[in-house]
C-alpha cells in the first residue's frame, strides 16, 4: 500500500506544478473581461448617454454604448431587454453596440492590466451575438490595440484625424481609419441571433499598447453588410451583444520560476519603495465634467492603489482633492472634497479598511501647474495620496 500511494502523491504534485505553469502562461489581460463589475445597476438605454456602470469599461465616442445587467431596469434587463433577447455568454452581464448600416456607430475601450510587450505573440478573442432585432448583420467587428486612450466626439465612424501641413501653409485634416490587429473576416458575417460566435485572432505586439477598443472599424462597404430574412428589423443597424473578452501572450515569460526544494519564487524588477511622506498623484481619476461621480477609466488606476494597500497592510493615507483656479474658492473647495470622498468610498466599498483612509480637499490653493493654460489646468485637476504611516 505504501509503494502504491508514492507514485500517486508525485503524479499529483508533477500535474499540479503543470498546472500552475500553464495558469502563469495564459494570464488574462482584460480588467473585468465578462463585464460583472459594475459601479450601479444599468436604469435604461440612453440614446445620448455614457456607459457609465461598468468597472474599467467605457465608451470612447459619442456612440452610447449599453450595459445589460439582471438588476437593471427594465431596458437593461436579461435576457429580455429594450433592444433584443439574449442570456450572457457566462456569468450575468454583457454590453451591447450598435456597428453598421447607417454611419452611427458605438465602441467600448479599456485599459489593459500591462502593456504589451515588442515582439511577444498575443492571442485575443471575445464573442458577439447579433440582436434579431438588428435590420442587418456585418463581419468586421475587432480589436485595436493602442498606445494611447484614443477618444472622439463624433457618433460616426471611428477614424484617425492627422492633419498634414503642405508647401503652400494650408492645413487639412484626413481622416483615416484604424486597422484593428485582430478582425473577424470579411466572408464570414456574423449572423446568430441565438448562439454567442467568438471572434479570435493572433497577433504581434510592437510594444506598448496599453488600450483596447473593440467595434467595427471600417465602412459599410467594407464590412459585408446583409440583410437575413429572419431579422425583424426593428433597429436601425446591426446590434451586436458582446461578452467574455480575453486576451492572453503566447510567447511572453511573464514568471521566473526558480525551483528549490519546492519553493516557487517570483522575481520582480523595478518594484516602486515607498516611504512615509511621499506624495503620490493618482494620474488617470476621471470625473464626470464638473461632478463628483467616478468614471469607469478610473477602474485601473484605483485598482494599482488597493493593490498597494494590500501590499502593505499597515500603510494608511490621506486622499487629497484639488481643483483648477475657474470658478469660486468656495465652489472649488467644496468639489475638491467631494472627489477625495468619492475615492475614499470606492476604496472603502472594495475592501479597504476606513481606518486607514482620510480625506481632504483642498479647492485651487495647491496648483501644481500653470491655471492659465488648459494643459496646466488639466494637471491640477487631480486626487493624490500622502503616506501617513507605515
Amino acid at each position: 500500500m505504501f509503494r502504491l500511494i508514492i507514485p500517486i502523491l508525485l503524479f499529483f504534485c508533477f500535474t499540479n506544478n503543470l498546472v500552475g505553469q500553464e495558469e502563469v502562461k495564459k494570464k488574462n489581460l482584460i480588467y473585468n473581461s465578462s463585464f460583472e463589475d459594475h459601479l450601479y445597476c444599468p436604469q435604461k438605454i440612453e440614446p445620448y448617454g455614457q456607459m457609465m456602470e461598468v468597472e474599467a469599461w467605457w465608451q470612447p465616442t459619442g456612440g452610447s454604448s449599453d450595459y445589460y445587467h439582471p438588476c437593471g431596469g427594465k431596458q437593461c434587463q436579461m435576457p429580455k431587454n429594450k433592444l433584443g433577447y439574449q442570456y450572457a455568454k457566462t456569468g450575468e452581464a454583457m454590453v451591447g453596440i450598435y456597428t453598421s448600416k447607417t454611419s452611427y456607430r458605438e465602441y467600448i475601450q479599456t485599459e489593459l492590466k500591462e502593456a504589451l510587450q515588442a515582439g511577444e505573440k498575443y492571442k485575443f478573442s471575445f464573442w458577439v451575438s447579433l440582436s434579431e432585432y438588428s435590420t442587418g448583420a456585418v463581419a468586421t467587428l475587432g480589436g485595436l490595440f493602442t498606445n494611447e486612450r484614443i477618444t472622439d466626439n463624433t457618433r460616426e465612424l471611428f477614424t484617425n484625424n492627422t492633419k498634414t501641413k503642405h508647401t503652400n501653409g494650408i492645413k487639412q485634416e484626413i481622416a483615416k481609419i484604424f486597422k484593428p490587429q485582430v478582425v473577424n473576416p470579411f466572408d464570414k458575417p456574423l449572423l446568430d441571433t441565438e448562439k454567442w460566435q467568438k471572434i479570435e485572432g493572433e497577433f504581434i505586439a510592437k510594444g506598448g499598447e496599453k488600450f483596447l477598443t473593440i467595434g467595427n472599424f471600417y465602412p459599410e462597404e467594407q464590412s459585408n453588410l446583409l440583410f437575413p430574412k429572419y431579422l425583424k428589423q426593428i433597429l436601425p443597424g446591426a446590434y451586436y451583444y458582446i461578452d467574455d473578452v480575453e486576451l492572453y501572450c503566447l510567447t511572453c515569460n511573464e514568471k521566473k520560476i526558480i525551483k528549490q526544494e519546492n519553493i516557487t519564487i517570483t522575481t520582480q524588477k523595478n518594484k516602486p519603495k515607498y516611504e512615509v511622506g511621499q506624495v503620490i498623484i493618482l494620474e488617470n481619476i476621471f470625473f464626470d465634467f464638473d461632478k463628483s461621480v467616478l468614471l469607469p477609466q478610473s477602474f485601473v488606476e484605483l485598482h494599482k492603489l488597493i493593490n498597494i494597500l494590500e501590499e502593505y497592510p499597515n500603510m494608511t493615507i490621506e486622499l487629497s482633492g484639488h481643483t483648477d483656479s475657474k470658478g469660486s474658492d468656495k465652489y472649488n473647495l467644496k468639489l475638491s472634497k467631494q472627489r477625495a470622498e468619492a475615492v475614499f468610498n470606492y476604496l472603502v466599498e472594495k475592501g479597504i479598511s476606513e481606518k486607514r483612509l482620510t480625506h481632504k480637499g483642498f479647492g485651487a490653493k495647491q496648483p501644481i501647474a500653470d491655471n492659465s493654460t488648459d494643459e496646466g489646468r488639466a494637471k491640477n485637476r487631480r486626487v493624490e495620496f500622502k503616506i501617513i504611516s507605515m
